[in-house]
């Protein structure tokens, strides 16, 4: 216990950035690059005679993701702050070119089609709604925590949101915006009874909604008794426990899988998990779980230290709380909807599921982080890390030039 406690709170103020935080993203990418490569075998076959279609789309999805990360950890916080009512209106936009011209996927309208690439913008609207409210907590911070006027104004782009997700239609990423929203107004020490008042709201306006669409109602039926109708409503959750259920302690092996054999529909992408708890068991679950719970720990620190500076970093603070909130909720659901704990919402696993758009989105947001922390050892420590630069800049001078120096 120690020991993980030593391994979450490691912070080596010597170092420019959380070495931590990106070693844990890339592994979870090497391990979803290596799932996805499994589970996606017997779709690929099907659909292009290919084995490794989705395999090969991956990895060129990781790639733009580490060369977009390696482009925004030099972009300084400020400009995400001076453009996120452009990137706001941005992915509004998005969304309503969906609902005109997107293109229609399994029923829903989730997708703008770009030439041969298939665009997602809900997965970017989570990050927009993020950095929108962390700007309106740093303006109306007072307004929030003493009047409900200052609570409810952000809700009315919530609303705007939601609306056009929910045409999509796509409850999933409405619900992950709204608990990203209430869970940053709720750091930020809005008031019990308004928070209380707005909550209530919120899932009354959600039951109606299950209850008013057939297929939501359908859903939850299901997740209540899933071997009631093990072919119908409750098919792709039964599916995903039996993969469970074969995986034991230590799985069947890498490759082993029987449900990704057109049994389990979505397995390499929002029940992925299902996949590897099948090949790896027990074991490899406890792994992958642990490594997203590092993430999002690291993500929460970087924020509350951002916060606990002696002149906060208040912008980037929220934003790196709001990531975490979106980080483990999302990581939550999708891990709660394959072992049966939660409704099915067709979200993905963080950094380990198959799909670009999302893959991308979270890959900018670790990309934040990595600023956020970065600026904030800066305004911790300024002192020394002049001190330890002008080291290492002495360290690489040649001997004989300092000795030219000192005579």
């Amino acid at each position: 216990m120690n020991k993980l406690r030593s391994l979450l709170t490691f912070d080596d103020v010597n170092q420019p950035y959380d070495k931590l935080l990106l070693v844990i993203v890339l592994v979870l990418m090497c391990i979803g690059l290596v799932i996805v490569a499994s589970a996606s075998i017997p779709e690929g076959i099907a659909i292009s005679s290919d084995p490794f279609r989705f395999l090969k789309r991956q990895v060129i999805y990781v790639f733009i993701c580490l060369f977009i990360m390696a482009a925004i950890v030099n972009v300084p916080f400020d400009f995400w702050y001076k453009r996120q009512a452009l990137i706001l209106t941005l992915s509004l936009t998005a969304l309503l070119a969906v609902l005109l011209v997107g293109a229609e996927v399994n029923g829903s309208l989730r997708w703008l089609r770009l030439g041969p690439i298939n665009v997602q913008p809900s997965e970017f609207a989570k990050l927009a709604i993020v950095l929108f409210l962390a700007s309106y907590l740093v303006r109306r911070q007072e307004e929030v925590v003493d009047t409900i006027k200052g609570f409810i104004k952000p809700l009315i782009i919530l609303s705007l949101f939601s609306i056009l997700l929910l045409l999509q239609p796509d409850l999933g990423s409405t619900v992950v915006i709204v608990v990203v929203m209430m869970g940053m107004l709720f750091i930020a020490n809005a008031k019990l009874v308004n928070f209380i008042a707005i909550i209530v709201s919120l899932l009354a306006v959600i039951v109606a909604l299950v209850v008013m669409s057939p297929y939501r109602m359908a859903r939850v039926v299901g997740f209540l008794d899933p071997w009631a109708d093990p072919f119908g409503r409750s098919y792709q959750l039964t599916q995903s426990l039996m993969a469970f259920g074969r995986g034991g302690w230590f799985g069947q092996g890498l490759g082993n899988s029987v449900q990704k054999l057109k049994y389990l529909p979505e397995a390499h992408t929002d029940f992925i998990m299902a996949i590897l708890a099948e090949e790896l068991g027990f074991i490899g679950v406890s792994v992958v779980i642990t490594l997203e719970f590092i993430l999002v720990y690291r993500a929460f620190s970087v924020g509350k230290k951002a916060l606990a500076l002696k002149t906060p970093l208040v912008f980037p603070g929220y934003v790196a709380i709001g990531i975490a909130i979106w980080f483990f909720f999302q990581t939550a659901v999708n891990i709660g909807a394959a072992s049966g704990i939660a409704p099915t919402k067709g979200l993905t696993l963080p950094l380990v599921s198959y799909g670009g758009s999302s893959l991308i989105s979270i890959a900018i947001a670790v990309a934040l982080l990595l600023r956020i922390d970065f600026e904030r050892r800066i305004a911790a420590s300024p002192i020394r890390l002049k001190k330890s630069a002008a080291k290492k800049k002495k360290s690489e001078t040649p001997k004989d030039a300092r000795k030219d120096e000192k005579e």
